[in-house]
């Protein structure tokens, strides 16, 4: 095994000055992860001169057999922690041959909400809470717990060490090192109340390139559990019944919330994001009503409600907003497997440019 890890570990740089690009996107389901590599003839450190690609539709969901080619757009790049060097990760959407964005590229969309004037006056910022469970791999049964059985109930494993409260320290490690090394705005990790469930930190970061980050870090977090022969959960309820479920909360603002007096910018988002709780929430992920049903830190799915500092709220002020008058909030709703890209872009839309109608209502 070790020859294998030496030829695995190669550092190309001494022998060549090619590099290895690996494209990765969002397969058909909204959730899948794909991607493949390709030989470039240098270092590249701009998307835009790195070539488009294609792959075969069919087999992804993404495009039928009888016209299954989808053209391949850079859009980021980060380094590569697997290969090192001056290999690349390079994050991708996907294109019709015809340059029409397919159904599942929610990345167009959001990238042209975050372009529009005035949402880029406003810097929109996000930082998302990525949680997510660890599976023993050929049972789908959480790290940590007993054959088929429960562990104790929750409170000793939140934020916990110790070999009998805490499970999957390593993989945690390891992907929070490789974001960091990728170039991810990678802002923390911990342990989640639910024994094998963690919890990373994304952001702050602007715009659209917050979908980016996230969705590089699943990967990265994909392919170190693959090296690890541990399954990673996005599920929002992966196991029923009294343990918590999982999330994507996602803290935002914008230069408005940011400044001073800002507290009054907050207020009248939030306001417009109680009028449109049924679009957010069908927009937040599947499977969110096995989530968000009143307990374990959430809000009931069919109410829109706010508060400061409680965790039992649709949107989180948190104390330090209120005191200072300004800065962020935090959306509790996202579940776990939403889409960063629509999630993102329907906050900034909904905030900036959506205006209400007389007609409308809390929560119609």
């Amino acid at each position: 095994m070790s020859l294998l890890t030496d030829l695995v570990n190669i550092d190309l740089s001494e022998s060549t000055d090619k590099i290895i690009a690996e494209y990765v996107w969002v397969g058909g389901t909204g959730m899948d992860m794909r991607s493949k590599a390709r030989t470039l003839s240098g270092p590249v450190d701009d998307p835009s001169k790195l070539p488009k690609w294609n792959f075969d539709g069919s087999s992804t969901g993404q495009a039928t057999g009888d016209d299954s080619e989808v053209i391949l757009h850079p859009q980021a790049i980060f380094r590569d922690p697997f290969r090192k060097g001056n290999n690349i990760l390079v994050m991708c959407d996907c294109y019709a041959p015809n340059g029409e964005p397919i159904p599942s590229n929610k990345r167009y969309n959001a990238a042209k909400i975050f372009s529009h004037p005035d949402v880029k006056a406003e810097e929109p910022w996000f930082g998302i809470e990525q949680e997510y469970t660890l599976l023993q791999k050929h049972i789908n049964w959480p790290l940590g717990w007993p054959l088929g059985g429960y562990p104790g109930p929750q409170g000793p494993y939140y934020c916990a060490a110790g070999a009998d409260k805490s499970y999957g320290r390593d993989i945690v490690d390891a992907h929070y090192k490789a974001c960091l090394f990728a170039g991810i705005n990678i802002s923390g990790i911990n342990a989640e109340v639910m024994p094998g469930q963690w919890e990373f930190q994304i952001g702050p970061v602007a715009g659209v390139s917050a979908g980016d980050h996230v969705w590089v870090a699943r990967y990265i977090l994909e392919r170190i559990t693959e090296i690890a022969g541990v399954i990673v959960s996005f599920d929002p309820k992966p196991i029923p019944g009294d343990w918590n479920g999982a999330g994507a909360h996602t803290n935002y603002s914008t230069k408005s919330m940011r400044s001073d007096g800002g507290y009054e910018a907050i207020e009248k988002a939030i306001g417009k994001l109680g009028m449109r709780h049924r679009e957010h929430i069908a927009a937040y992920g599947d499977g969110n009503d096995r989530r968000l049903t009143g307990r374990h830190e959430t809000a009931d799915i069919n109410n829109f409600v706010w508060g400061v500092a409680t965790r039992g709220a649709s949107v989180r002020v948190g104390r330090d907003t209120e005191r200072d008058g300004k800065g962020y909030f935090e959306d509790r709703r996202p579940a776990s497997n939403m889409d960063p890209y629509v999630v993102t872009a329907i906050i900034a839309e909904t905030t900036i440019l959506w205006e209400p109608s007389h007609s409308h209502s809390n929560g119609k």
